[in-house]
């Protein structure tokens, strides 16, 4: 178990008839994925997750509990309470517009007329299991868990102590500290790490160091985020493309009833020619058109071989031969080259009685 402090912002406040300061339903958390300082000075990704930080346990601890001016160096409880409590938080915690909202009280005057010279920072103080998981919320990477959170106190603190990007409207880095982590506004300066060497600075710098630190990881964090998710829609699209070509080809493949009619009628009327060459006997079944084309060049040409010619070849050298089978009345069991010395024969015959016919004229002249 460790404290996490998170900073939120007074947006607006009135006195009351005593005197004191009220703040009613002021967000101080919400679900996300922040950077936390590590005793090691690194620097964690740890995710709130709506289950965990809306949680009926995590809501409910938020009631009741005291507001300090600053952080106090160990938890608040009913030992310390009269050291550190500069007022209250109400009792009604609630989820609002994703964040987890309460309405709080300050007593203290010294703190009250702080808050009206201007500083109006809330850290949240709480107790949480830190798990080590790894995920993505809300976009960005995270892994650490917070889990079992249990909030202890809400402190009011200096603008900027983490810089004012960070602590304006939500939940956010100010810092951490476990039990390996060195006090921070104690005895002990914090100290920062350069080029491998140890300096001791001032809280506020450290706390500075920290934060502009984080904000470069986050948005490194949300540059890889952004070239992964990038690189998913970019191989989701390819799959896409892919599939309108395909469905774009198979509609075009995609026979119409005008066309499959179209293509029956083919294959009947090249069946009919091809049964004037190759016979009733002549087996069509699995046969395609071009093989069937190919069976009746052969009956005529008994040397032809088709590998390697073109159906648009192998197409004109069928339709010349169906159609002078149709001129000369070329039947089915007749030998082709048969038909053409008949088709000869008939023709010396034509003009054999040409010649005779010129004959007589001539005798009939004299």
């Amino acid at each position: 178990m460790v404290i996490r402090y998170d900073k939120a912002l007074i947006q607006d406040f009135k006195e009351t008839d005593e005197g004191y300061l009220t703040i009613t339903a002021c967000p101080i958390t919400r679900p996300g994925v922040f950077p936390y300082r590590r005793s090691d000075g690194g620097t964690s990704m740890e995710a709130k997750l709506p289950e965990e930080l809306f949680s009926s346990v995590t809501v409910a601890s938020a009631n009741a509990k005291p507001m300090t001016d600053d952080h106090p160096d160990e938890p608040v409880n009913i030992s310390n309470y009269n050291k550190y409590a500069k007022g209250m938080t109400h009792n009604d915690a609630a989820v609002k517009d994703n964040k987890l909202a309460i309405s709080f009280t300050f007593t203290d005057p010294e703190t009250i007329k702080k808050i009206q010279d201007g500083k109006k920072e809330l850290s949240i103080g709480f107790q949480a299991d830190v798990k080590a998981e790894t995920g993505t919320y809300d976009g960005m990477h995270y892994d650490s868990v917070q889990r079992n959170m249990i909030i202890n106190h809400i402190a009011l603190v200096d603008e900027g102590r983490a810089g004012p990007e960070v602590a304006i409207r939500g939940d956010s880095v100010a810092f951490m500290i476990d039990s390996k982590d060195k006090k921070v506004g104690g005895k002990t300066m914090p100290v920062l790490k350069i080029d491998n060497k140890d300096y001791e600075v001032d809280p506020v710098i450290k706390a500075n160091y920290d934060a502009m630190t984080a904000k470069l990881d986050a948005a490194e964090q949300k540059a890889s985020n952004v070239e992964t998710i990038e690189g998913q829609r970019d191989a989701l699209q390819a799959q896409v493309d892919n599939l309108t070509t395909e469905l774009t080809a198979a509609k075009e493949k995609e026979l119409t009833g005008d066309a499959l009619d179209k293509m029956i009628q083919g294959r009947v009327d090249l069946v009919a020619k091809a049964t004037s060459f190759l016979g009733d006997s002549f087996d069509f079944n699995g046969k395609s058109d071009r093989e069937v084309k190919e069976a009746v060049i052969s009956k005529a040409n008994k040397d032809f071989k088709g590998d390697g010619k073109s159906d648009d070849y192998i197409n004109a050298y069928f339709d010349s031969m169906s159609a002078l089978a149709k001129d000369k009345g070329f039947t089915a069991g007749a030998v082709f080259n048969d038909a053409k010395d008949k088709d000869k024969e008939a023709e010396e015959e034509i003009e054999e009685k040409k010649k005779n016919r010129l004959n007589m004229n001539k005798k009939e002249g004299k």
